[in-house]
């Protein structure tokens, strides 16, 4: 799994034009599912993304995860996080997730955040060509990897 994870003033995803999911301030996630991944690494994910100390506290230090703020989040799905661009000018997506299970992991990966947040979470529309807007916040953009956590 693979996920590039914006702290956002706001958020917003279109398809076809037509705003799908939208948020105020809190998490955008572009979410890459790999051949190899689970539902343990998933929830192992959830955890991680939303307990992660990200937004400024009083002192303005981070120190303050997506939980504390009770903020929002955007989930997109993204297999070209795992494009191999090593050899020749065109990217090579072999580690990515067929997507059926990619898609139910995507699914089971949004009913996870929501359980964890104890709320709705926004998102995009699995395997659609859509139009992502944000103003992110500091910026603050952090990439985790499934090898790495």
């Amino acid at each position: 799994m693979k996920i590039v994870l914006q702290r956002v003033k706001n958020a917003q995803v279109k398809v076809d034009e037509k705003s799908v999911g939208k948020i105020e301030k809190g998490l955008l996630i572009f979410l890459g599912i790999g051949k190899n991944d689970d539902e343990k690494i998933t929830d192992k994910f959830v955890k991680k993304i939303c307990n992660l100390r990200i937004f400024e506290d009083e002192n303005k230090k981070m120190n303050k995860s997506v939980k504390d703020i009770n903020g929002d989040i955007l989930i997109i799905s993204q297999f070209t996080l795992y494009a191999n661009c090593k050899s020749g000018n065109r990217p090579s997506f072999t580690e990515a997730c067929e997507p059926q299970k990619a898609n139910e992991l995507y699914e089971y990966f949004k009913k996870m955040c929501s359980k964890e947040l104890e709320r709705n979470i926004q998102s995009g529309v699995f395997g659609a060509d859509m139009k992502v807007e944000l103003l992110n916040d500091g910026p603050v953009t952090i990439i985790l990897d499934s090898e790495e956590i």
